[in-house]
């Protein structure tokens, strides 16, 4: 952390998944962490469902089609590669984040044992700069084709987080057009709001100035790449996975870093697997505040109210 307590120095890792490998994108991403924090970060991102990687093949082979041999070998091969965090396939992120004392988000494509197993979610985790797991929140709605690989999350992970001056809090992809979603997390203070994705330079062109105007927080979108070459012949059906695409991208990256004041402090990176390093200021936050705070002095409580439900949903409780 800086000498002066209003600095926080945060990292965008825009990288590509080892696809549909859970092991060898996990061993990635720890490289990536252990570079944020040789360039002096307090905070490094990773994209929505990096680990092991985001469901592309879904609208490429004809994903809705029902009893299909097809989907039901490439998802088998999913739910394989799928992060157990009860398990302990974090064990070793939180030990290097710990290690090195620097705070991480990252997107995993989730396989819970508190759901029977055999369900993946698309969660978003943050481990502190102690190593310790403070939040794991569920994509509450899957986009349009994602619903046939994810199942829909729940509240319990819409957590704020203490980071040096700042607040941090996080959704992942298309829930953060979600108002109620983004209100939830204003509620609980957030300034520094930590926004995933797959990648795609379409999905941040506007939604990065929205929520920072909206919030008067900086804004930290970290997506996702992959390109054609990423799918390795192991992949089930690679082939057909990999036909028509003429641009050589799945997801072309996008990750951009906007002030509280709705300017960039990194345009958005398209095509460039790279890790972007900045110094964000508590105080321009604090200067914005002072014509508009969501939660604050522009709020009426007693005209309107947001019930959020934080637990955790489950099919079944037992007594006794």
């Amino acid at each position: 952390m800086s000498a002066n307590k209003d600095l926080l120095t945060v990292g965008l890792a825009q990288i590509t998944p080892v696809w549909l490998n859970r092991e060898a994108t996990l061993e990635k991403i720890i490289t990536y962490i252990n570079q944020a924090a040789d360039q002096g970060c307090d905070l490094v991102g990773f994209g929505e469902a990096l680990a092991p990687g985001y469901p592309f093949w879904l609208d490429r082979t004809d994903g809705a089609r029902f009893n299909n041999d097809i989907q039901k070998e490439i998802h088998a091969r999913y739910l394989d590669e799928g992060v157990c965090i009860e398990r302990g396939d974090l064990a070793s992120v939180c030990e290097t984040a710990k290690a090195r004392g620097i705070a991480v988000y990252v997107g995993i494509m989730e396989r819970p044992l508190d759901r029977a197993g055999h369900s993946l979610y698309c969660t978003l985790v943050y481990i502190d700069k102690q190593g310790r797991i403070g939040s794991v929140h569920r994509k509450l709605m899957p986009t349009y084709e994602e619903r046939l690989a994810w199942a829909p999350g729940d509240g319990h992970g819409l957590r704020t987080h203490t980071l040096g001056e700042f607040t941090v809090g996080g959704l992942n992809c298309w829930e953060n057009w979600m108002p109620l979603a983004r209100a939830s997390l204003y509620a609980q203070g957030e300034d520094l709001h930590f926004s995933c994705w797959p990648g795609g330079d379409h999905n941040t062109h506007d939604l990065p100035g929205f929520i920072a105007k909206e919030s008067r927080s900086y804004t930290m979108f970290v997506c996702g790449l992959m390109r054609v070459e990423d799918i390795t012949d192991d992949i089930p059906h690679a082939d057909l996975i990999r036909a028509g695409e003429n641009t050589g991208f799945l997801a072309n990256g996008g990750s951009c870093l906007m002030g509280p004041d709705g300017k960039w402090v990194i345009e958005p990176i398209i095509g460039e697997e790279r890790l972007a390093v900045a110094t964000i200021d508590h105080k321009l936050v604090r200067r914005e505040r002072q014509n508009f705070d969501p939660a604050g002095h522009y709020s009426r409580p007693d005209v309107t109210q947001l019930f959020v439900n934080r637990e955790r949903q489950s099919t079944v409780k037992f007594t006794g």
